[in-house]
């Protein structure tokens, strides 16, 4: 069976193209509505110093962020996505799994004061990620964590499902396995290197329900 890191990675791989077209050109409502502002204004509602955006894809976050920041690293699994972002600049951009990241966090830099994960903690192993992030994270740095929320997952539990990418543009997509979480599963997955001190659930102005989970810890 293939593992499914493997088969997402593998999916972001195959889907750079139409991603980075989705993501410039905002073809994602929920994004043009609601998420990309909420993960811009709670980046900007404390000092940014030193950025590290761990699933950087295309780069955009980096980019919008780059004025506020003393430095600015982007680090994601797929080489094509960050073939992407160098073209476009704004950071330092490296290529690094999730598992190689885990085990050898230096490698993309160290005192970092703000990490951020923006729809990027898609696996089974957010808990050893977390952990190695808090090595090279200040000691009063912040954690920035925006995801699908809970509230969308039936039934209600932990466990892998699939992406389809429907009303992300044109179609063609190739599907994404992703490992959804539920409130508890997060708040477990932070403890003990991370105290949560805000959640928040951006919602575009006409929804009912929220478009995200925001989850903004601060280094224990």
């Amino acid at each position: 069976m293939t593992d499914p890191s493997e088969a997402q990675v593998a999916s972001w791989s195959e889907n750079a193209e139409r991603w980075t077209e989705a993501v410039r050109d905002q073809k994602i409502p929920s994004r043009r509505e609601a998420t990309d502002a909420a993960i811009l204004s709670a980046a900007r509602a404390g000092r940014i110093g030193k950025l590290l955006d761990v699933g950087c894809g295309e780069g955009w976050l980096c980019r919008e962020l780059r004025r506020d920041c003393v430095e600015v690293v982007g680090v994601d699994a797929s080489s094509e996505l960050v073939a992407r972002a160098r073209e476009a600049g704004g950071a330092n951009y490296l290529v690094l799994s999730y598992a190689e990241l885990a085990e050898t966090p230096a490698t993309v830099g160290k005192d970092f004061d703000t990490i951020i994960c923006n729809f990027s903690l898609l696996d089974d192993r957010a808990e050893a990620l977390l952990g190695a992030l808090a090595t090279i994270a200040d000691a009063e740095a912040r954690l920035l964590i925006q995801t699908l929320h809970p509230l969308a997952l039936t039934p209600y539990e932990d466990g892998w499902r699939i992406e389809r990418f429907e009303g992300f543009g044109e179609p063609g997509w190739a599907p994404m396995p992703y490992y959804a979480r539920t409130l508890a599963s997060w708040i477990d997955a932070l403890a003990p290197n991370w105290a949560l001190k805000k959640i928040m659930e951006p919602r575009a102005p006409s929804a009912q329900t929220p478009a995200s989970l925001l989850l903004i810890s601060e280094r224990c």
